[in-house]
């Protein structure tokens, strides 16, 4: 395997578990029984390569001569069914400290498959279209989580909650804008990840929101 091969094999396999991981927690929550968590935290994982590669017409999707990808996020989901069952009290009444938790992950996930997704696009030779190549390292990064988030009865967290896609497209676009200029190819990764990374936890830290129509009266 050559160098850039291995990175984003490593990337590929970060936002894997952490999604997986996400999923999971979010089918816990939605009192899911055990193959609704292992569903949920595979689509997580999986549904935004899935929807990428449909878009740019790769038939099968990748993930289905990927199948190691798929039993790593079943392995991930079931760890987290195995520990909230096994302390499903302690999950229960410690949900505030675990969500903090889960908000990492996905935020790690988000920034691994935003980064994976737009390396797909150089790779199928599209890097001359960068809406294109940033439209599908954000599809890629929040796919999965729409799935998630749909199949869990939730308004996808991406409408409503803490500039979630907007990360998503920041870290594509750099990552694009890098890539075109830096070499080798890891750091273009590792900062937009980061970038990803930090936007998605101050965001979530400070609360901040895009803005929205509030038709309530809030007085």
């Amino acid at each position: 395997m050559t160098p850039s091969e291995i990175i984003f094999l490593i990337l590929e396999i970060v936002g894997t578990v952490a999604f997986a991981v996400s999923g999971a927690f979010a089918a816990i929550k939605a009192k899911l029984d055990i193959f609704g968590v292992l569903f949920i935290g595979c689509i997580t994982a999986v549904g935004g390569g899935i929807t990428r590669d449909l878009l740019i017409g790769k038939t099968p999707p990748a993930i289905f001569g990927n199948l190691y990808i798929l039993a790593i996020a079943a392995v991930s989901a079931l760890v987290v069914f195995v520990a909230a069952y096994l302390s499903r009290k302690k999950f229960l009444t410690a949900y505030e400290q675990v969500e903090p938790i889960q908000n990492v992950f996905d935020a790690f996930g988000l920034a691994a498959f935003s980064v994976t997704g737009t390396a797909v696009a150089f790779d199928a030779g599209l890097s001359g279209n960068p809406v294109l190549a940033i439209l599908l390292g954000m599809l890629t990064g929040v796919g999965g989580g729409i799935f998630r988030d749909v199949l869990t009865s939730t308004t996808p967290y991406i409408f409503k909650k803490h500039v979630y896609a907007l990360a998503s497209i920041g870290g594509a676009a750099v990552y694009y804008v890098m890539r075109l200029f830096v070499e080798p190819i890891l750091i273009p990764s590792l900062v937009s990840m980061a970038l990803v990374v930090a936007v998605r936890l101050l965001a979530a830290k400070y609360r901040w929101s895009l803005p929205k129509v509030k038709l309530e009266d809030d007085e």
